[in-house]
């Protein structure tokens, strides 16, 4: 099963976490064959937020709502459940300054 884990993080905090350290953590998790895809995410001052209501189209700068930690990037993994999506997320070094959601993938048209 696919899960998303979505690391959230003060901007400031994050970078005490050395990309070589992502990076050399992705790389076990490729050679392991957990790996999709992750990426990391500019700063949450480049984010815009769409909104449409009654037909209407609202454009913000900035992120949805105001909180302490941002959303700072993603992995996408493909663990047997989710005790090992958990083990997986663990083991992410921005879990030291952060913290990692983990959300399942759902399929489109499967309820």
């Amino acid at each position: 099963m696919k899960y998303l884990l979505l690391v959230y993080s003060e901007e400031k905090k994050l970078g005490s976490v050395a990309d070589s350290e992502c990076f050399a953590n992705s790389e076990i998790m490729k050679q392991d064959g957990y790996y999709v895809a992750a990426e990391a995410l500019q700063p949450v001052h480049t984010a815009t937020t769409v909104r449409v209501r009654k037909g209407k189209l609202s454009v913000t700068d900035g992120p949805f709502a105001e909180t302490k930690e941002q959303l700072a990037g993603f992995y996408l993994v493909d663990a047997r459940d989710l005790n090992e999506a958990i083990q997986l997320a663990s083991k992410l070094p921005p879990a030291r300054v952060g913290s990692i959601e983990i959300r399942p993938i759902r399929e489109l048209g499967q309820e």
